[in-house]
């Protein structure tokens, strides 16, 4: 998919057969161009606040929330029970890369509305953020700008949600893809923040070499700059940031991981998809499978205790992870839930 297409009407998503919104890990790496990296103003000061906010429907909100960290608002919808009352645990869904700007993939894609509209919890979904994973970027970026979304998302927008909608301070993340590793760097930097974490079809150990070519090319897709994100590929950030060796922080933490195979399974046309499509969907694939099995071997060798669903066909594509979303909806809310 172009660059120049991160903002597309929804419509024009969803014919697009529901096509995955993540890197595909291709085995053919596109190199970014590097520029010198232009060095970040000091974070502004104020406070985070809800800037506005509209009804979407009966049970999903629309949030314009101010980011002191980013200087700019950050649109994030938040779906709460039909009949929202008292407070409840919060539940926080993060995207893929190719995020659109008018709604989250979640919304868009999956029948996460419905899946969430009984049940007592808060489903907070940011809108936006392609290729950032949702990280803090230690420059400006000319194109990608400032971009502070690890501290957004763990220090100013859960306050605001416990405040003034109802939150009661307990949390658990997943995302699909570029969103999935960003909801295990999360939880394995901020343990204490999270008490449950899903994650499909991602690749957690970033900074791997190969998997570092493949993140400097995914960002290089939404016209960034990798070495404004976490430095060069020698640079201890990137280990920092690495959910897989940092992965001892899970400990204690309700774990569900997920991939497919790359084999096309139900939710492939091979008549109808486009070509193109389908394959980087079978590699990108491949690639998360590997990488969830390697996570899923170290959580064991260290002793923690984890839910790994390595399924027998799928691609890259939204309709496996809304079935990965029911699969771990009992795993999300046990960890929610329990005392």
């Amino acid at each position: 998919m172009p660059v120049s297409s991160r903002v597309r009407p929804l419509t024009v998503l969803r014919r697009a057969g529901r096509a995955a919104v993540a890197p595909a890990l291709v085995a053919s790496v596109l190199g970014a161009v590097l520029v010198a990296p232009a060095q970040a103003d000091p974070v502004p000061g104020g406070a985070a606040r809800v800037l506005s906010q509209s009804q979407v429907n009966d049970v999903r909100t629309r949030l314009s929330v101010f980011s002191p960290s980013m200087d700019r608002p950050i649109t994030v919808d938040l779906q709460r029970p039909v009949a929202a009352s008292g407070v409840r645990p919060t539940l926080y869904l993060l995207d893929g890369a190719e995020a659109h700007e008018e709604e989250s993939g979640w919304t868009a894609m999956t029948d996460v509305g419905n899946l969430a509209r009984t049940a007592n919890v808060n489903v907070v979904l940011p809108v936006g953020g392609a290729h950032s994973y949702y990280t803090d970027w230690r420059n400006v970026d000319p194109v990608m700008g400032r971009l502070s979304y690890e501290t957004f998302l763990t220090q100013e927008l859960p306050p605001l949600i416990d405040a003034q909608f109802g939150g009661n301070g307990v949390n658990a993340i997943a995302g699909a893809s570029m969103g999935g590793a960003a909801a295990l760097t999360l939880t394995a930097r901020h343990p204490e923040l999270y008490r449950g974490v899903a994650a499909y079809s991602d690749c957690a150990g970033i900074s791997n070499p190969v998997n570092q070519l493949l993140v400097r090319w995914d960002v290089a897709r939404g016209g960034g700059d990798v070495a404004n994100m976490w430095g060069a590929f020698d640079d201890p950030a990137w280990a920092a940031h690495d959910p897989h060796l940092l992965s001892g922080n899970l400990r204690g933490k309700q774990i569900y991981l997920s991939s497919g195979n790359g084999l096309p399974g139900r939710y492939n046309n091979l008549l109808a998809d486009p070509p193109m499509e389908t394959v980087q969907g079978m590699f990108g694939e491949f690639g998360a499978m590997v990488c969830t099995a390697q996570l899923g071997a170290a959580l064991s060798a260290q002793g923690i205790g984890h839910t790994t669903n390595l399924r027998p066909t799928g691609t890259h594509k939204w309709g496996y992870w809304n079935d990965e979303l029911h699969a771990s909806w009992p795993t999300l809310m046990g960890a929610l839930t329990s005392r």
